[in-house]
């Protein structure tokens, strides 16, 4: 027997990414963000409470990042508790308008058709498939509201592909250099090429392996989001890549040619004299790759680092340093006050 549609099944996107209705999208892609690398599947094997989470947020951020969803859902959500407790009994199959609900087991499954989307986790041959979300990228994508609850005419706008976004968790190396990958999806070996050069949310698209529409029998795009490992030494800074290299008192003061890692070997670096901690010096054409085979800079930050214990020679060189020098670090303070 389907379960009736209740009030508890509605699902509260704001809530599940933990924004604020009036958040912006630039809040909302922050907070994905922040989620999808926390509640990844392939970060918490077998954590089915993880996977649950996951497929949630996916499903809000899907929602809530594309104006046009998010305005439809906002409205939606008034008329979804208008027949949750309305006049008509849901016994009787028929909500707002004179649509039918009965045909639906749940909430989900109703969102779902809206969405042009297919549920993942039940009973059936789509089990387990945990990384995966399927949504409508064509005009309507939502759904009609306005259909369905009666303002309109026939059903009008049916999506008429069902794309299917999935992410896919790459190695720096991997995305840098570019790989191959084998996927299975329900069922199906699917062999990806990444070009070189991928970066963290960058989609990756593959024609024609995305959910058949059972409308239309036309077959969607699968879209592939990446997901980058962090790196202990490289970072992302705009298309640049970033790092930090130490460097001792002596090079800082003096100048030095020091090597300095880049993604594809060492490269030597000049030190000019008298830098400070923190300044950044720009190897040009040594950082991320793009699609087109060009590179971004790479950006060093220079971190000047004491030694922790001396032997006796350094220490006399040291004293004999601090009594010889005549520059003062602090002498732009003497004259603060309050």
């Amino acid at each position: 027997m389907r379960k009736k549609l209740t009030a508890t099944d509605f699902k509260d996107y704001y809530q599940i990414l933990g924004v604020s209705k009036t958040a912006s999208t630039e809040e909302i892609k922050k907070a994905y963000r922040k989620l999808a690398r926390k509640y990844h599947p392939d970060l918490n094997p077998g954590d089915k409470t993880a996977e649950q989470k996951f497929k949630e947020i996916n499903e809000a951020q899907e929602v809530l990042s594309d104006p046009e969803k998010r305005a439809k859902y906002d409205r939606f959500g008034q008329y979804w508790k208008q027949t949750a407790a309305g006049g008509t009994h849901p016994g009787a199959g028929v909500g707002v308008g004179g649509f039918d609900f009965s045909q639906y087991g749940n909430f989900e499954e109703f969102i779902n058709e809206l969405l042009g989307r297919f549920s993942t986790g039940v009973d059936g041959d789509r089990a387990g498939r945990r990384t995966y979300t399927y949504s409508s990228t064509s005009p309507g994508g939502f759904g009609d509201f306005e259909d369905v609850f009666g303002f309109r005419e026939g059903f009008g706008n049916i999506p008429s592909t069902s794309d299917t976004t999935a992410s896919i968790i790459l190695t720096p190396k991997e995305a840098f250099h570019g790989t191959q990958k084998r996927l299975q999806i329900d069922g199906e070996t699917i062999n990806v090429r990444i070009p070189s050069g991928a970066k963290p949310n960058s989609r990756i698209r593959i024609k024609g392996k995305g959910r058949t529409n059972p409308f239309t029998q036309q077959r969607g795009d699968l879209y592939l989001t990446i997901v980058l490992q962090p790196h202990s030494f490289f970072g992302f800074e705009g298309d640049n890549i970033v790092c930090e290299v130490p460097i001792n008192p002596e090079e800082a003061a003096l100048g030095a040619q020091i090597q300095v890692p880049t993604p594809d070997g060492k490269v030597n670096l000049k030190v000019p004299p008298g830098v400070d901690s923190g300044q950044s010096l720009r190897l040009r054409g040594k950082g991320w790759r793009n699609p087109k085979g060009e590179r971004s800079d790479l950006i060093v930050k220079l971190k000047i680092v004491t030694p922790k214990e001396l032997s006796a020679k350094e220490r006399e060189y040291y004293e004999k340093l601090r009594q010889a020098s005549r520059f003062n670090p602090r002498r732009s303070l003497e004259k603060v006050r309050l």
